[in-house]
């Protein structure tokens, strides 16, 4: 048994866990089960409603990177049920082929400078680029790493501070990659083993220190704040440690278990710490089932849409699920009827 920890680990968890205590909490974890069972879990945390809807988008739309007279330019190739952020930018989603797509906060990331002939594309769109064009992890991470565009960032809507984001990916294979911007360079993470991603530090950092917690063994002691690190660390553990259920049912409820165990208390507030937001809601993507569950802190029930009733056909309507203020709106069950026609919204863009 481990009694004595080395001095070493100990300055390491102290520096990583004072680094996470700057960002903005989100959490997201990949459930890799029996069966070919492959669920992803993300939770949405903020300071205030992000004013998300949830939408129903076909495949055949044409779309515009957003940033200026030097954007990218695509037709989605694959439809999506996708979440948004403040209905101008795409935050999560799962497309009809099974490969979903989450924005998470990071503080550290800085993006290139738009140089030569390389396209823009605002931040706004970077997830959805990846749920309209891709199928799998490995065909969007072989074109991402060619570059294909320029990220453009702009201030968060109602502040003054620009929009710092990583993306994590997940397919129905079980795949997963973390694309982050660091010193301006693109920095891609390709492993099955990645299953978890928080906020800051970044992701090497967070690796490391996962390491030092698994040498001493969850079922020892787990870190229990709020805080990026700690909530990564639980998160590594808990979503090996559950069951890996042939049931659905329980495979499903397991998920659920473990990203509310990392969410942050509803009003939550911590001294010194204003950057640590209540978790406003959470998302689970069953890439088998090829089902979307979403849960909001404000209401009683979770809900679910079923992408193989959606129609993504070309020229098909959009459609849009309304969740109100706070997400405050209460559904059940199959909710793809209780979506409506709807114009579709439009990308956050970059003037220039």
């Amino acid at each position: 048994m481990k009694t004595l920890l080395s001095l070493r680990h100990v300055a390491l968890a102290v520096a990583f866990t004072c680094a996470a205590a700057q960002a903005d909490a989100c959490t997201r974890v990949v459930y890799l089960g029996d069966n070919q069972d492959v669920i992803t879990a993300r939770s949405m945390d903020w300071k205030s409603d992000v004013a998300t809807n949830l939408w129903v988008l076909p495949k055949g739309i044409a779309r515009d990177g957003e940033a200026g007279a030097r954007s990218i330019r695509w037709t989605s190739r694959y439809g999506s049920v996708v979440a948004t952020g403040y209905d101008i930018s795409t935050t999560d989603g799962l497309n009809e082929a099974g490969l979903s797509a989450n924005l998470l906060w990071l503080a550290e990331s800085e993006y290139p400078q738009q140089r030569g002939t390389r396209p823009g594309l605002s931040m706004s769109l970077w997830a959805q680029y990846v749920l309209d064009n891709f199928a799998t992890v490995a065909e969007a991470v072989a074109a991402l790493e060619r570059e294909p565009f320029t990220i453009v960032t702009d201030k968060v809507p109602g502040e003054s501070r620009l929009a710092t984001l990583h993306l994590s990916m997940s397919d129905k294979t079980g795949d997963s990659a973390i694309v982050e911007y660091i010193n301006g360079k693109q920095v891609i993470h390709h492993d099955r083993a990645y299953q978890v991603m928080t906020n800051s530090p970044v992701f090497d950092q967070q690796l490391a220190l996962n390491t030092y917690w698994q040498d001493i063994g969850g079922t020892v002691m787990l870190p229990g704040t709020n805080r990026s690190a700690d909530r990564f660390a639980r998160a590594k553990f808990y979503i090996n440690a559950i069951p890996k259920s042939e049931d659905p049912v329980v495979a499903l409820a397991s998920v659920f278990s473990v990203i509310r165990n990392v969410s942050v208390p509803y009003g939550i507030t911590t001294p010194g710490e204003p950057n640590i937001s209540s978790t406003r809601w959470r998302t689970v993507a069953d890439h088998k089932r090829r089902l979307y569950f979403f849960e909001s802190a404000m209401t009683p029930n979770t809900f679910w849409v079923d992408l193989n009733k959606a129609d993504f056909s070309r020229g098909a309507p959009v459609l849009k699920l309304d969740l109100g203020p706070d997400q405050r709106n209460v559904f059940a069950g199959d909710a793809l009827d209780r979506f409506q026609p709807a114009e579709p919204f439009r990308f956050l863009g970059i003037e220039g």
